[in-house]
Protein backbone atom coordinates (compact mmCIF):
# COMPACT_ATOMS: atom_id res chain seq x y z
CA UNK A 1 0.00 0.00 0.00
CA UNK A 2 2.90 2.34 0.77
CA UNK A 3 4.55 1.68 -2.83
CA UNK A 4 0.87 2.55 -4.83
CA UNK A 5 0.80 5.41 -2.24
CA UNK A 6 4.01 6.93 -3.26
CA UNK A 7 3.09 5.92 -7.09
CA UNK A 8 -0.13 8.20 -6.56
CA UNK A 9 1.62 10.99 -5.11
CA UNK A 10 4.32 11.04 -8.18
CA UNK A 11 1.09 10.74 -10.36
CA UNK A 12 -0.72 13.95 -9.15
CA UNK A 13 3.08 15.53 -9.94
CA UNK A 14 2.95 14.75 -13.33
CA UNK A 15 5.44 11.58 -13.31
CA UNK A 16 3.79 10.03 -16.30
CA UNK A 17 5.85 6.90 -15.30
CA UNK A 18 4.62 6.93 -11.99
CA UNK A 19 1.22 6.73 -13.19
CA UNK A 20 1.57 3.66 -15.81
CA UNK A 21 3.10 1.69 -13.02
CA UNK A 22 -0.01 2.70 -10.84
CA UNK A 23 -2.73 1.88 -13.57
CA UNK A 24 -0.89 -1.53 -14.28
CA UNK A 25 -0.96 -1.87 -10.17
CA UNK A 26 -4.89 -1.42 -10.20
CA UNK A 27 -5.28 -3.44 -13.12
CA UNK A 28 -4.04 -6.67 -11.74
CA UNK A 29 -6.14 -5.61 -8.53
CA UNK A 30 -4.38 -4.19 -6.51
CA UNK A 31 -6.90 -1.95 -3.67
CA UNK A 32 -5.58 1.63 -2.92
CA UNK A 33 -7.51 4.65 -1.40
CA UNK A 34 -8.13 7.11 -2.98
CA UNK A 35 -10.38 10.77 -3.45
CA UNK A 36 -14.33 9.98 -3.44
CA UNK A 37 -15.18 12.78 -6.07
CA UNK A 38 -16.47 11.08 -8.91
CA UNK A 39 -15.14 11.95 -12.51
CA UNK A 40 -16.95 12.89 -15.87
CA UNK A 41 -16.64 9.51 -17.95
CA UNK A 42 -17.51 9.13 -21.48
CA UNK A 43 -18.09 6.01 -22.56
CA UNK A 44 -17.39 5.26 -27.11
CA UNK A 45 -18.96 2.10 -28.15
CA UNK A 46 -20.03 1.12 -31.68
CA UNK A 47 -18.88 -1.89 -34.15
CA UNK A 48 -15.72 -2.13 -35.16
CA UNK A 49 -14.56 -0.16 -38.33
CA UNK A 50 -17.23 2.81 -37.85
CA UNK A 51 -14.71 5.56 -36.50
CA UNK A 52 -14.81 4.94 -32.41
CA UNK A 53 -11.01 5.98 -32.33
CA UNK A 54 -10.99 8.66 -35.06
CA UNK A 55 -14.05 10.49 -33.48
CA UNK A 56 -12.56 10.31 -30.16
CA UNK A 57 -9.30 12.08 -31.84
CA UNK A 58 -11.57 14.92 -32.65
CA UNK A 59 -12.59 15.39 -29.60
CA UNK A 60 -9.33 15.39 -28.14
CA UNK A 61 -8.36 17.79 -30.23
CA UNK A 62 -11.20 20.04 -28.89
CA UNK A 63 -10.43 19.48 -25.56
CA UNK A 64 -6.81 19.85 -26.02
CA UNK A 65 -7.60 23.59 -27.16
CA UNK A 66 -9.76 24.22 -24.43
CA UNK A 67 -6.61 23.89 -21.79
CA UNK A 68 -8.85 20.84 -20.91
CA UNK A 69 -7.12 17.49 -19.86
CA UNK A 70 -8.22 14.02 -21.24
CA UNK A 71 -7.13 10.80 -20.44
CA UNK A 72 -8.46 7.58 -22.64
CA UNK A 73 -8.65 4.17 -21.56
CA UNK A 74 -9.17 2.13 -25.00
CA UNK A 75 -10.35 -1.03 -24.56
CA UNK A 76 -9.06 -3.55 -27.41
CA UNK A 77 -9.73 -7.12 -27.87
CA UNK A 78 -7.65 -10.45 -26.87
CA UNK A 79 -6.74 -12.89 -28.25
CA UNK A 80 -8.76 -16.66 -26.85
CA UNK A 81 -5.45 -18.36 -27.71
CA UNK A 82 -2.43 -15.84 -27.34
CA UNK A 83 -4.54 -13.50 -24.23
CA UNK A 84 -2.36 -11.05 -27.19
CA UNK A 85 -3.70 -8.04 -28.16
CA UNK A 86 -3.38 -5.13 -30.96
CA UNK A 87 -2.92 -1.95 -29.66
CA UNK A 88 -3.01 0.55 -32.36
CA UNK A 89 -5.34 3.29 -30.88
CA UNK A 90 -2.90 5.95 -30.52
CA UNK A 91 -2.11 5.94 -34.34
CA UNK A 92 -5.72 7.52 -34.84
CA UNK A 93 -5.70 9.94 -31.58
CA UNK A 94 -3.43 13.37 -31.82
CA UNK A 95 -1.40 14.80 -29.11
CA UNK A 96 -2.15 10.89 -27.65
CA UNK A 97 1.97 11.19 -27.00
CA UNK A 98 2.80 14.41 -27.28
CA UNK A 99 0.74 16.44 -24.93
CA UNK A 100 0.96 16.61 -21.53
CA UNK A 101 -3.05 17.24 -21.52
CA UNK A 102 -3.13 14.22 -22.77
CA UNK A 103 -3.28 10.37 -21.50
CA UNK A 104 -4.03 7.23 -23.21
CA UNK A 105 -3.43 4.06 -22.32
CA UNK A 106 -4.39 0.92 -24.11
CA UNK A 107 -6.22 -2.26 -21.99
CA UNK A 108 -5.98 -5.06 -23.16
CA UNK A 109 -9.54 -7.12 -22.42
CA UNK A 110 -8.36 -10.19 -20.90
CA UNK A 111 -11.68 -12.09 -22.23
CA UNK A 112 -13.56 -10.73 -19.83
CA UNK A 113 -17.20 -11.11 -20.97
CA UNK A 114 -18.73 -7.92 -21.48
CA UNK A 115 -14.99 -6.49 -23.11
CA UNK A 116 -14.74 -4.15 -20.01
CA UNK A 117 -12.03 -4.79 -16.99
CA UNK A 118 -13.99 -4.80 -13.84
CA UNK A 119 -10.76 -2.06 -12.22
CA UNK A 120 -11.27 -0.10 -14.87
CA UNK A 121 -13.98 1.97 -12.78
CA UNK A 122 -10.62 2.56 -9.92
CA UNK A 123 -8.33 3.33 -12.87
CA UNK A 124 -10.62 5.73 -13.50
CA UNK A 125 -10.54 7.55 -10.50
CA UNK A 126 -7.17 7.47 -10.30
CA UNK A 127 -6.83 9.09 -12.99
CA UNK A 128 -9.03 11.85 -11.77
CA UNK A 129 -7.06 12.63 -8.90
CA UNK A 130 -3.96 13.09 -10.83
CA UNK A 131 -5.88 16.03 -12.38
CA UNK A 132 -7.42 14.16 -15.89
CA UNK A 133 -10.34 16.25 -16.50
CA UNK A 134 -12.52 14.24 -19.04
CA UNK A 135 -12.03 10.84 -18.81
CA UNK A 136 -12.96 8.52 -21.71
CA UNK A 137 -13.36 4.45 -21.94
CA UNK A 138 -13.40 3.23 -25.28
CA UNK A 139 -14.76 -0.22 -25.91
CA UNK A 140 -13.68 -3.48 -27.92
CA UNK A 141 -17.64 -2.80 -30.41
CA UNK A 142 -18.31 -6.70 -29.80
CA UNK A 143 -22.01 -6.43 -30.31
CA UNK A 144 -24.19 -7.64 -26.93
CA UNK A 145 -21.52 -7.39 -24.43
CA UNK A 146 -21.41 -3.69 -25.33
CA UNK A 147 -24.10 -2.96 -22.12
CA UNK A 148 -21.58 -3.32 -19.65
CA UNK A 149 -20.11 0.52 -20.37
CA UNK A 150 -23.22 2.00 -18.76
CA UNK A 151 -21.42 0.63 -15.50
CA UNK A 152 -18.74 2.89 -15.72
CA UNK A 153 -20.17 5.39 -17.83
CA UNK A 154 -21.96 9.29 -17.11
CA UNK A 155 -22.81 9.32 -20.21
CA UNK A 156 -22.53 6.49 -23.25
CA UNK A 157 -22.28 7.90 -26.92
CA UNK A 158 -23.02 5.20 -29.48
CA UNK A 159 -21.13 5.65 -32.59
CA UNK A 160 -22.79 3.89 -36.23
CA UNK A 161 -21.67 4.39 -39.40
CA UNK A 162 -24.38 5.41 -42.48
CA UNK A 163 -24.97 2.08 -43.09
CA UNK A 164 -28.72 1.03 -41.86
CA UNK A 165 -27.46 -2.43 -40.75
CA UNK A 166 -25.07 -1.23 -38.18
CA UNK A 167 -27.72 0.35 -36.45
CA UNK A 168 -30.35 -2.75 -36.87
CA UNK A 169 -27.51 -4.50 -34.86
CA UNK A 170 -27.27 -2.44 -32.33
CA UNK A 171 -30.95 -2.42 -31.94
CA UNK A 172 -30.87 -6.51 -31.33
CA UNK A 173 -27.80 -6.03 -29.11
CA UNK A 174 -29.57 -3.57 -26.81
CA UNK A 175 -26.81 -1.03 -26.94
CA UNK A 176 -29.33 1.18 -28.31
CA UNK A 177 -31.51 1.39 -25.13
CA UNK A 178 -28.62 2.01 -22.78
CA UNK A 179 -27.42 5.08 -25.36
CA UNK A 180 -27.02 8.72 -24.12
CA UNK A 181 -26.04 10.20 -27.41
CA UNK A 182 -26.42 8.46 -30.92
CA UNK A 183 -23.79 9.97 -33.30
CA UNK A 184 -23.73 8.93 -37.04
CA UNK A 185 -20.04 9.04 -38.20
CA UNK A 186 -19.17 9.74 -41.99
CA UNK A 187 -21.38 12.52 -42.78
CA UNK A 188 -19.25 13.17 -46.03
CA UNK A 189 -21.36 9.66 -47.25
CA UNK A 190 -24.40 10.83 -48.62
CA UNK A 191 -26.53 7.96 -47.17
CA UNK A 192 -25.66 9.11 -43.48
CA UNK A 193 -28.37 11.70 -44.09
CA UNK A 194 -30.93 8.84 -44.40
CA UNK A 195 -29.34 6.63 -41.62
CA UNK A 196 -29.73 9.59 -39.40
CA UNK A 197 -33.21 10.22 -40.23
CA UNK A 198 -33.74 6.68 -39.56
CA UNK A 199 -32.93 6.58 -36.08
CA UNK A 200 -34.60 10.03 -35.12
CA UNK A 201 -37.81 8.02 -36.36
CA UNK A 202 -37.43 4.97 -34.20
CA UNK A 203 -36.98 6.85 -31.47
CA UNK A 204 -40.10 9.06 -31.71
CA UNK A 205 -41.75 5.92 -31.28
CA UNK A 206 -41.23 6.04 -28.01
CA UNK A 207 -42.94 9.16 -25.64
CA UNK A 208 -40.29 12.16 -24.26
CA UNK A 209 -37.47 10.12 -25.91
CA UNK A 210 -35.13 13.00 -26.33
CA UNK A 211 -31.65 11.65 -26.67
CA UNK A 212 -28.55 13.33 -28.24
CA UNK A 213 -28.64 12.14 -32.16
CA UNK A 214 -26.29 13.78 -35.07
CA UNK A 215 -24.17 13.31 -38.00
CA UNK A 216 -20.25 14.32 -37.76
CA UNK A 217 -17.34 13.69 -39.52
CA UNK A 218 -14.55 12.46 -37.70
CA UNK A 219 -12.12 13.15 -40.82
CA UNK A 220 -13.06 16.66 -41.32
CA UNK A 221 -14.31 17.82 -38.11
CA UNK A 222 -18.20 18.45 -38.77
CA UNK A 223 -20.16 18.98 -35.89
CA UNK A 224 -17.67 17.76 -32.92
CA UNK A 225 -17.63 20.90 -31.44
CA UNK A 226 -22.18 20.56 -31.39
CA UNK A 227 -21.72 17.01 -30.40
CA UNK A 228 -19.10 17.37 -27.10
CA UNK A 229 -21.74 20.59 -26.32
CA UNK A 230 -24.30 18.88 -26.14
CA UNK A 231 -23.17 15.57 -24.50
CA UNK A 232 -21.23 17.81 -21.89
CA UNK A 233 -25.02 19.11 -21.11
CA UNK A 234 -26.48 15.35 -20.43
CA UNK A 235 -27.53 14.89 -17.15
CA UNK A 236 -26.93 11.23 -15.30
CA UNK A 237 -30.16 8.91 -15.44
CA UNK A 238 -30.98 8.13 -11.93
CA UNK A 239 -33.73 5.65 -13.08
CA UNK A 240 -30.39 3.86 -14.51
CA UNK A 241 -28.94 3.14 -11.56
CA UNK A 242 -30.50 -0.40 -11.53
CA UNK A 243 -28.82 -1.27 -14.48
CA UNK A 244 -25.55 0.73 -13.72
CA UNK A 245 -25.00 -1.54 -10.20
CA UNK A 246 -26.15 -4.67 -12.29
CA UNK A 247 -23.79 -4.60 -14.63
CA UNK A 248 -20.72 -3.47 -12.21
CA UNK A 249 -21.66 -6.68 -10.08
CA UNK A 250 -21.46 -8.51 -12.44
CA UNK A 251 -18.32 -7.29 -13.70
CA UNK A 252 -16.39 -7.86 -10.09
CA UNK A 253 -18.10 -11.00 -9.97
CA UNK A 254 -16.56 -12.51 -13.53
CA UNK A 255 -12.99 -11.21 -11.97
CA UNK A 256 -13.66 -13.11 -8.89
CA UNK A 257 -14.32 -16.32 -10.89
CA UNK A 258 -11.36 -15.52 -13.62
CA UNK A 259 -9.41 -14.92 -11.28
CA UNK A 260 -9.73 -17.45 -8.37
CA UNK A 261 -7.26 -19.68 -7.78
CA UNK A 262 -8.51 -22.75 -8.91
CA UNK A 263 -9.81 -21.88 -11.97
CA UNK A 264 -6.86 -23.13 -14.20
CA UNK A 265 -7.17 -26.56 -12.47
CA UNK A 266 -10.90 -27.02 -13.57
CA UNK A 267 -10.24 -25.80 -16.63
CA UNK A 268 -7.37 -28.58 -17.11
CA UNK A 269 -10.18 -30.98 -15.33
CA UNK A 270 -12.41 -30.59 -17.87
CA UNK A 271 -10.40 -30.56 -20.76
CA UNK A 272 -9.50 -34.07 -20.28
CA UNK A 273 -13.06 -35.47 -18.83
CA UNK A 274 -11.92 -35.91 -15.04
CA UNK A 275 -14.77 -33.29 -13.84
CA UNK A 276 -18.13 -31.73 -15.48
CA UNK A 277 -19.22 -28.02 -15.01
CA UNK A 278 -21.37 -28.82 -12.10
CA UNK A 279 -18.29 -30.20 -10.61
CA UNK A 280 -16.17 -26.92 -11.41
CA UNK A 281 -18.66 -24.57 -10.42
CA UNK A 282 -19.25 -26.60 -6.86
CA UNK A 283 -15.55 -26.15 -6.08
CA UNK A 284 -14.96 -22.89 -6.78
CA UNK A 285 -18.38 -21.90 -5.22
CA UNK A 286 -17.36 -24.27 -2.00
CA UNK A 287 -14.24 -22.42 -1.71
CA UNK A 288 -16.13 -19.07 -1.84
CA UNK A 289 -18.74 -20.15 1.11
CA UNK A 290 -21.59 -21.42 -1.04
CA UNK A 291 -22.91 -24.66 -2.70
CA UNK A 292 -23.49 -25.26 -6.12
CA UNK A 293 -26.95 -26.81 -7.51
Amino acid sequence: MSELRSLLDSARKGERRSLAKLLTEIERGQKIELPHEEPWILGVTGAPGVGKSTLIGRMISHWHSNGEKVAVLAVDPSSPISGGSLMADRVRMPHSDSSDSVYVRSLASQNFPGGILPHIDTMCRALSACGWHRIIIETVGSGQSEISIVAFSDVVLLVEGPDRGDIIQAEKAGVLEIADAIVINKSDIPSSASALEDIRRSLELSEDDNRVVRSVSAINGDGIAELISEIENIEKDPSRSRIRNRERLISHWVSLLITHERIESNLEKLSNGSITINDAIDSIGNSLNFGGN
